[in-house]
């Protein structure tokens, strides 16, 4: 599936029928920025109510996958993660986890971008990161 239109909904319908229950999607693009939301499951709470690790780490490859599609200009599913590096800053708590991905570098191979997580204030991120996404190729 290739479609020109780069829209929250239209990344969130291609997620949902490509990784039906991943529970991911996108609430917003705009220029050079994809916000990802991710309502956290019972188990996906460590002891003391924390937002597990790897819960934070699945939403942040998911911004940075929605942003290669800003940067790219249209939603390419085979697009893959090369690398993710993620810092935990601080706790995660709360029912709602939330992580902007904004894009370094688009190029004609592979899209850099950097985001960031939280739960209740965009200022307080839970976790900070940085990756690379692949994309196809396409013969020229």
């Amino acid at each position: 599936m290739q479609t020109n239109a780069v829209t929250a909904e239209a990344i969130t319908a291609m997620a949902a029928e490509s990784f039906p229950g991943a529970g991911n999607r996108c609430t917003e693009v705009g220029d050079g920025y994809a916000i990802a939301r991710r309502d956290v499951l019972a188990s996906e709470i460590r002891p003391g109510g924390f937002v597990s690790g790897p819960t934070q780490f699945g939403l942040a490859d998911a911004a940075l996958w929605y942003v290669t599609f800003v940067g790219i200009g249209r939603i390419e599913p085979m697009a893959m993660t090369s690398e993710l590096s993620i810092r935990y800053l601080r706790p995660a708590i709360g029912g709602v986890l939330w992580a902007k991905a904004t894009l370094d570098m688009a190029g004609r191979r592979s899209v850099v971008g950097t985001v960031s997580v939280w739960t209740t204030d965009p200022d307080k991120p839970t976790a900070i990161g940085q990756g690379t996404y692949m994309l196809p190729h396409t013969p020229s």
